[in-house]
């Protein structure tokens, strides 16, 4: 059995779900990281990155118009 394979059966890790909602947020998401994320995950898990990952953005704007504001 191949690498590829092992990977494809296993799903994504953390740091690969965290590259695919990053990636899905800028629009330039690749078709076959689609469906190697949801082939074997819950979408759930992508949902909750999701939300992070909007939240960070957020607050990171927040941030930086308050810096700019001052």
């Amino acid at each position: 059995m191949s690498k590829q394979d092992e990977d494809t059966r296993k799903g994504p890790n953390l740091l690969q779900v965290i590259g695919s909602v990053l990636a899905a947020g800028f629009g330039v998401q690749s078709n076959k990281n689609r469906e190697r994320d949801f082939k074997q995950v819950h979408p759930g898990i992508f949902v909750a990155v999701g939300i992070v990952a909007t939240i960070l953005f957020i607050l990171t704007l927040y941030g930086i118009v308050r810096l700019v504001i001052g």
